[in-house]
């Protein structure tokens, strides 16, 4: 464990935090915790309870090997993923053991169980990707017939659903039965669930109350009640696996992530999000869609009809190149891959989970300090792999695998010497793993390294995202808050801008406050105005072949008029370099209070000169966190 002595000499330093206190706030949002004297967290003492923790659960850490990784991460030159920032050291993990601690999972949905898989990981906090093939669908049941699921607020009702997890679960499976196997009609009450608003112990937030799942439910017996006596389709599919992810809210804010892979071919599913056809669910608005490709050459023309801004564009997944090759060119078979994590920056077997942790390339001082810290995390990832879960299936196949990913951010600030090395560096990786794993007699890993988007963890040191450019030179990012959050009026005391949210109907919005902080992307950093889309493929290009053995995950921001490049680059490009991608158009917004906003040079220097970030900030949200997660899209979890 670490010496306290050690410990309390970080207690009057100051870590690093990039973006003028922003990245100190995202700390106590997001990862700070109350202690038992109620005091919240300092930055010092998070990392202590993290670090011990990782001690605690069997990470092979000396106590000088301790402080070392302690330094590193309290000067924010890494981080572990932001699930076991957040649970590390605390009872959870005791109780929910692996899944305390993974970010996210993937399972087929071949049967009842696997809807239930997605749902239980979704309630723990996770993301999840799910695969719609036809081929993975096709043994589900035909619907029954005369199947009615009735709500009723009594004692009287057939299933009296239990205030738990577990007990909406089995909610959930009852209904599924009936309409796959029994055919039979019940009654269900929700009497025993809380209210809205009361507070969440296990993960943070605030309860939704009954009416997300009393609506969830009656959406998906109407998504059956339209097949009787018919398979379901992958679009079926689809809309019940969104629904799920409705449900799953901390009081109003979705806190589910989930990635939906498909069959090239599939038109109802590459028309999913087709909102100029009219009458589109509003449960698929979240949906984040991808199609399977092994070959450029089986992308169908209607997945482009996404791309001209009638539709969303759906991403790319080359499942063949993550089976045969680790890094681009390198043959590594890994024929348990089935699909892919929410962000896609991972290949996952069915049932299988992430396990992530991140460097902060441009504060890395020297490539020796890069492969130590590397090793370090390393140490921690792999006992975590060696946890335990609820699914017989995700254990065994996370213990068999030992599957890491370790990604690299701030990509596009870095000088070429910095760059230079990933690629010594993933070698050094690799043969600590396989004599680490060889005196430990566990297995070596299948893959180790990844580039996730790492939306809120390259927040608290202040760099770019994963390959991301920066968003200008100058702006202004927007945070939202719950309107009940004490962290506003910490905001407000530093002197940071504060207002109501608006809606599109310019209306003020008393629910939640928006925050103003300004930002300034370092000198030299790319800018995204300046990036073709092109120029963003090639580094997915560069980073799948230098580091990330597993995948690269980027958003290529394009213009229309770049479709036919973007066409001719992935027709040379995609059978050998890329095994995962997606797109966003470049388009004008309608927010009245965007998340990020240009500004001019003078206008960050005024509101900079109104700051005062020695103002300290020892509080914590426990509303529920909105538009603060892993993902530079907004698409992963909150913790």
């Amino acid at each position: 464990m670490l010496d306290q002595s050690f410990v309390d000499s970080y207690s009057l330093k100051s870590a690093p935090w990039g973006f003028n206190g922003l990245g100190e706030i995202v700390f106590l949002r997001t990862y700070s915790r109350k202690k038992e004297n109620g005091d919240t967290e300092l930055w010092h003492e998070t990392l202590q309870r993290v670090i011990n923790g990782a001690i605690e659960i069997g990470a092979q850490l000396t106590d000088e090997e301790a402080q070392k990784l302690f330094d590193h991460c309290f000067n924010l030159r890494a981080s572990f993923s932001g699930r076991s920032l957040w649970q590390l050291g605390t009872p959870l993990v005791k109780k929910l053991n692996g899944t305390s601690l993974n970010n996210c999972y993937f399972t087929n949905i071949e049967k009842i169980e696997d809807f239930e898989l997605l749902f239980e990981y979704l309630m723990l906090g996770g993301g999840v990707g799910f695969s719609v093939e036809r081929s993975k669908i096709h043994d589900l049941p035909k619907v029954k017939t005369g199947v009615t699921i009735t709500h009723e607020r009594s004692n009287d009702a057939d299933i009296i659903v239990p205030d738990s997890r577990q007990g909406w679960k089995r909610l959930l499976h009852a209904v599924l039965k009936s309409y796959f196997h029994t055919g039979k009609s019940f009654s269900y009450s929700t009497i025993l669930i809380r209210e809205y608003g009361a507070p969440l112990n296990t993960f943070g937030g605030t309860a939704s109350g009954p009416g997300a799942l009393i609506d969830g439910i009656k959406d998906i017996c109407g998504v059956m009640d339209n097949r009787v006596g018919k398979k379901l389709r992958s679009i079926d599919v689809l809309d019940i696996c969104n629904i799920i992810g409705r449900i799953v809210v901390s009081g109003s804010s979705r806190r589910s992530a989930q990635i939906a892979m498909g069959d090239p071919d599939d038109v109802l599913f590459l028309r999913a999000k087709n909102w100029g056809s009219g009458n589109v669910p509003a449960w698929r608005a979240n949906s984040n869609n991808s199609i399977y490709a092994d070959y450029y050459e089986e992308i169908q023309p209607e997945l482009w009809k996404g791309y001209d801004g009638t539709g969303e564009p759906y991403g790319l997944l080359n499942r063949r190149l993550a089976r045969r090759y680790g890094r681009a060119g390198e043959v590594n078979v890994d024929n348990s891959i089935e699909g892919f994590n929410p962000c896609a920056e991972i290949a996952l077997a069915d049932g299988e989970s992430c396990n992530l942790a991140t460097l902060f390339l441009p504060n890395i001082e020297s490539y020796e300090q890069f492969v130590e810290i590397s090793t370090l995390l390393y140490k921690v990832q792999k006992q975590i792999t060696r946890m335990e879960y609820p699914y017989e299936k995700t254990t065994s196949i996370v213990h068999k695998n030992a599957r890491l990913g370790q990604s690299v951010t701030g990509i596009l600030q870095c000088d070429s010497q910095k760059l230079e090395w990933l690629s010594p560096g993933y070698v050094a990786l690799k043969e600590f793993d396989k004599n680490f794993s060889a005196a430990n007699s566990i297995p070596v890993s299948v893959r180790l390294t990844t580039v996730q988007p790492s939306g809120t963890l390259s927040l608290l040191p202040g760099v770019t995202p994963g390959i991301h450019p920066a968003y200008a030179r100058f702006y202004t990012r927007r945070v939202r808050f719950g309107s009940s959050d004490p962290l506003v009026d910490a905001c407000r005391k530093r002197g940071y801008k504060v207002q109501w949210d608006m809606g599109l109907d310019g209306r003020e919005d008393h629910t939640r406050y928006v925050v103003d902080f300004p930002c300034e992307s370092p000198e030299g950093s790319v800018l995204a105005a300046s990036m073709t889309a092109i120029e963003q493929l090639e580094w997915v290009k560069k980073m799948q072949t230098e580091w990330a053995d597993n995948a690269v995950s980027v958003t290529v921001y394009y213009r229309k008029e770049e479709l036919p490049a973007i066409q001719d680059w992935l027709s040379k490009n995609y059978d050998k370099s890329v095994k995962s991608v997606s797109f966003l158009l470049h388009s004008e917004h309608n927010f009245v209070l965007p998340p990020y906003e240009e500004i001019t040079e003078a206008e960050y220097r005024k509101a900079i000169a109104k700051i005062d970030t020695s103002i300290p900030l020892v509080q914590r949200s426990f509303d529920g966190l909105i538009e603060m997660d892993d993902c530079a899209t907004g698409a992963c979890p909150i913790k």
